[in-house]
């Protein structure tokens, strides 16, 4: 298995946006989920609707079941992600039941992991991104963007479950030559 890059860009992520949201509402939200919540693909595709109600029928969070953790998690929800949330329910997921699946393949079930790929991957080319990307680079750039903003690796770790903050680095793709340009830059 080839390793996938996080995206860096933040101007290319929001070009990314337009470019899924011109094709359809599910596929910008399949990305803007990824990147905002950190979670496994497996677990995006696996999403309910009902997954993301309350009992009042708000959406707030996402309540799971992690797939390979089998841990129970909330996921907490930028306003901008409820808001795109509430207008796929409104447009295109209106009457759906609250076991039916979030992101609705032209079969009736879940899109596939390939076809995720697809979306994503012909997503970041259009916008010229040459580096691998895939769906676990959802994952990836949401906790490569936690770090640039300051996010403690503690919680970056916790939030992506990694057993050390090595693994936690490595994975988002810093590397020992961008720790070091830190303490050189410093310079006190």
């Amino acid at each position: 298995m080839k390793t996938v890059q996080p995206i860096r860009d933040r101007e290319k992520i929001e070009t990314i946006k337009k470019v899924l949201r011109a094709s359809s509402l599910r596929n910008e939200l399949l990305f803007v989920l990824g990147i905002n919540t950190g979670l496994r693909i497996s677990d995006l595709l696996a999403l309910q609707i009902g997954d993301l109600r309350n009992h009042e029928g708000i959406v707030k969070w996402i309540e799971i079941r992690e797939k390979k953790t089998g841990k129970s998690r909330y996921i907490a929800l930028s306003k901008k992600t409820i808001r795109l949330i509430e207008r796929y329910m409104d447009t295109e997921r209106r009457n759906a039941a609250v076991t039916s699946p979030l992101f609705l393949s032209q079969k009736g079930g879940p899109i596939s992991r390939q076809h995720a790929y697809d979306i994503l991957n012909k997503a970041a080319r259009s916008v010229g991104i040459n580096e691998r990307i895939g769906t676990h680079s959802l994952r990836k750039t949401f906790g490569y963007f936690a770090y640039k903003d300051g996010v403690d690796l503690t919680l970056i770790q916790k939030l992506l479950n990694h057993s050390s903050q090595a693994d936690t680095l490595r994975y988002i793709g810093i590397t020992q030559e961008q720790l070091d340009e830190v303490v050189l830059k410093l310079d006190l």
